[in-house]
């Protein structure tokens, strides 16, 4: 019998724990966790209230066709306008007062075809000191297509 008080101490030390867990985890957890899988649901109500900043392919396409019509023809087709551009939302609803800035081409190409063993071996990659000299990038590519060279490039 004296065994037996040894377990009941133990089994409502557990409970006490487990009840301590449950409380916390009522404190801790967002409400609305779990509807949606593992996400916490009022996120998607966070991230609606967000400005919009990005214009998507289809606003870029609408005013500049004719970077579309090059850029379809390249290497580049499936790579969205605002992935170099970045956000352009602004840009799309007041044209002439917001310009977007250029990309410099020596860092932005670079962020992806800098040499990289990790990415596979027909990706296009570069060791852009070596390639270009500091150059940018554009001074010879056309950016939209970059198997086309500018007249410097030649």
């Amino acid at each position: 019998m004296k065994e037996a008080v040894h377990l009941v101490r133990l089994a409502a030390l557990f409970a006490a724990g487990f009840v301590a867990f449950l409380v916390i985890r009522q404190m801790v957890v967002p409400a609305g966790f779990g509807k949606y899988g593992h996400f916490r649901a009022g996120a998607l109500d966070d991230i609606r209230a967000r400005p919009i900043s990005y214009a998507g392919h289809g606003t870029c396409e609408a005013c500049h066709d004719d970077q579309h019509n090059v850029l379809a023809k390249g290497k580049h087709a499936q790579v969205s306008c605002e992935a170099c551009h970045g956000p352009q939302n602004r840009h799309a609803e007041e044209p002439d007062k917001v310009k977007p800035v250029l990309p410099d081409t020596r860092v932005l190409c670079a962020s992806c075809h800098e040499s990289n063993s990790a990415k596979p071996k027909k990706f296009p990659q570069v060791v852009a000191s070596d390639h270009s000299g500091g150059e940018p990038c554009k001074s010879c590519h056309v950016p939209h297509n970059p198997k086309l060279s500018t007249e410097k490039g030649q």
